[in-house]
């Protein structure tokens, strides 16, 4: 019997060579599909928030709106929840109010600037009164001038009631009551919110003085005069839009460091002596 030769099985050493090598392709397909997929996610996600990461303000914006209910200028502001409930029931024809959408405040702003304009061009400055907030939570020795408001008065031969759209004319105080939300609204959320918005809103008050007379209350000539009282404080034949107001802008450094303001005592009277101004 005729033993054979055991046969020697001669490794395959190619295919684990191959295996590895698809192997290899494989985790690097995954990779470029990997890196792929996470670029295109990612700039679909930087193209859908694009917006509100690029602008502070409109983040800001969105905070606050998703503080409040009703969006707008945060709390208490222009199309707040708060401003909205305390000008529900308010009557158009007397009052100026700001309702409970955002930007509500803008048109109105904009009818009492033309409405100024237009009564200012009849009677100047003697219709004229001018109007300071003060903010004793913030700092209750500074009063803020923040605009003008004008009214409708009577000539001396009474040539121009039939301009007057009420049935009475105005006086300085129904001209700044009729207009007070719009004019603290402003005040405390365009003018000055460092001084008279959020934690300070609270308890704002508003002062007049007579028309165009920045420099000598700057001069402490003046004592500024408290204004108290509502709407319901308004005559029956008064009627809004025989007043106007004209409302402070700052420019430039004004908008950091804040424009006119003046110092005086609890009742309005200035706490430094009269001064000239060469």
């Amino acid at each position: 019997r005729t033993l054979r030769k055991p046969k020697h099985h001669r490794r395959d050493v190619s295919q684990p060579k191959q295996m590895f090598t698809r192997s290899t392709v494989a985790l690097t397909f995954a990779a470029v599909l990997l890196a792929s997929t996470s670029s295109i996610f990612c700039s679909a996600f930087q193209q859908r928030h694009h917006r509100r990461w690029t602008s502070p303000t409109e983040l800001l914006a969105k905070r606050k709106q998703a503080k409040s209910s009703a969006g707008g200028f945060g709390k208490g502001g222009f199309g707040s929840t708060k401003a909205r409930t305390a000008n529900s029931t308010a009557d158009p024809s007397k009052v100026r109010s700001v309702s409970g959408h955002t930007g509500s405040g803008t048109k109105v702003l904009a009818d009492a600037a033309n409405n100024f304009d237009r009564i200012r061009k009849l009677y100047g400055k003697d219709a004229t009164t001018d109007v300071y907030v003060r903010s004793p939570l913030n700092d209750e020795t500074l009063f803020w001038f923040v605009g003008k408001v004008i009214r409708m008065v009577s000539s001396s031969d009474g040539g121009d009631d039939h301009k007057l759209t009420g049935t009475c004319y105005p006086t300085e105080e129904e001209a700044i009551l009729s207009q007070k939300r719009l004019i603290l609204e402003y005040a405390k959320n365009q003018l000055r919110p460092q001084n008279m918005g959020g934690p300070y809103s609270k308890k704002l008050e508003l002062w007049s003085a007579p028309g165009d007379s920045e420099m000598d209350v700057v001069q402490n000539k003046i004592t500024l005069v408290p204004i108290t009282g509502s709407s319901k404080d308004l005559r029956g034949g008064f009627h809004v839009k025989d007043v106007g107001f004209n409302p402070e802008i700052y420019v430039g450094e004004e908008k950091e460091k804040g424009g006119l303001r003046v110092v005086r005592d609890e009742s309005g009277r200035p706490v430094k002596p009269v001064f000239e101004i060469n």
